[in-house]
């Protein structure tokens, strides 16, 4: 009796192993990691909801190359360190086969090494500073050579010459104020002061002061987080907006339109890959989709449809390597592909790993949205595709800075 029972046992071990295997051989693990939690959430929770979306949508339509995708997701509550600990963790435990994660400059940079060694597709889907070059990292969002090339030559143009730059005290900041200051001397224009600033700062009178002082045509401000509104506020309650412009490659990538007083938002410029309003051929059915599983009470983020497109884009190389092995993918990825996203069409630049694509310019309105003002179709990524070619130099794994 002992023997048959244990002979059953075995048989269902066996049974149950195999199902799983069967389970495991039939599905494509994919790895996300974003801030669903803490102070960058307003930005994570949008990334996963677009991730998910798409990786929902993919698999209604048969899934790739035939199997379904499984999203195995961790939450970094905004600490870099998670990062590390579950980019490691998904690679070696979960054996996914791409990871799409990350906001911050810093997140991404903890993230490359371990991506390098595992030798795996990595999405950024960010707008950033600009310059990362690396074999296994592909960037969906904008560079700052891509955002700034367009609003710096359109706000001297609406505004005049003179420049203030009011930007927070890292790379974020930092890099991209040498970005104005290059297409300042493009344009024509000059920038007559400049201030860096601590991300604890919320009391910006000083800075006020020095751009009363400074007297410009326009500012040129990328504080961040709730610390951005802060900033807002002040300047219109000391009278400067009558008379000084605003513009920012970050304001509304949060959704800060929402929560600044109309008298603050009403007029501010910016310029980035994506907005809810853009009228491109597939945003309507983008924001259907969406409504339809999240609701619309908040604005979907440009972060968002970088993410969707990420997806995307590595679902139709997986399609066209006809496998999930990194080096064919990345092979698909350098052959030129191309997406058709809720922003129009998006383009993998082969050499530096960074989409060409529409660039917007809207202006926010007293309604906490925006208007668009103007479309440049097409930017390419032109200071990327300059220092960074990984199909000539595919051992470059550096942060390029102007």
């Amino acid at each position: 009796m002992k023997k048959i029972i244990f002979s059953l046992l075995l048989s269902f071990t066996v049974f149950v192993a195999l199902f799983a295997a069967t389970s495991k051989a039939g599905e494509i693990k994919i790895g996300a990691i974003f801030d669903l939690t803490g102070g960058l959430n307003i930005y994570g929770i949008q990334q996963s909801r677009a991730l998910n979306l798409a990786v929902a949508a993919i698999n209604k339509s048969g899934g790739v190359l035939g199997k379904e995708l499984k999203v195995v997701e961790q939450d970094s509550q905004s600490e870099l360190s998670k990062y590390t600990l579950y980019a490691n963790t998904l690679i070696l435990r979960d054996r996914i086969v791409a990871l799409f994660a990350g906001l911050t400059s810093s997140s991404r940079e903890a993230i490359r090494p371990i991506i390098r060694k595992n030798k795996i597709p990595y999405f950024y889907s960010s707008l950033y500073e600009g310059g990362a070059c690396d074999k296994y990292t592909f960037v969906t969002g904008a560079s700052a050579s891509q955002q700034l090339s367009v609003l710096i030559e359109w706000g001297i143009r609406e505004y005049g010459p003179n420049i203030y730059i009011m930007a927070p005290d890292y790379n974020f900041g930092t890099i991209s104020g040498q970005w104005v200051k290059r297409y300042a001397d493009k344009y024509g224009g000059k920038v007559v002061g400049e201030d860096y600033l601590p991300l604890t700062v919320t009391d910006y009178s000083s800075t006020i002061q020095k751009i009363q002082s400074a007297k410009p045509d326009f500012v040129v401000a990328l504080p961040v987080g709730a610390n951005q509104t802060g900033f807002l506020e002040q300047f219109a309650a000391a009278g400067l907006k009558d008379r000084i412009g605003i513009v920012s490659t970050n304001y509304g990538s949060g959704n800060q339109q929402v929560v600044v007083s109309p008298a603050a938002g009403d007029g501010i410029i910016a310029s980035q890959e994506y907005f809810m309003w853009v009228k491109e051929r597939k945003n309507p059915a983008f924001k259907r989709q969406w409504k339809a599983k999240y609701g619309l009470k908040e604005p979907i983020v440009s972060e968002a449809a970088d993410v969707w497109n990420a997806v995307h884009l590595w679902a139709a190389a997986v399609e066209k390597a006809g496998t999930t092995d990194e080096k064919e993918v990345i092979a698909a990825l350098e052959s030129g592909l191309s997406f058709e996203g809720p922003n129009g069409m998006v383009l993998m630049q082969p050499g530096s790993h960074h989409l060409k694509q529409n660039i917007y310019i809207v202006r926010g309105n007293k309604k906490h949205t925006f208007d668009v003002v103007k479309t440049y179709k097409s930017v390419a990524p032109a200071y990327e595709d300059e220092v960074c070619d990984l199909i000539a130099a595919p051992n470059t794994a550096k942060h390029f800075t102007p």
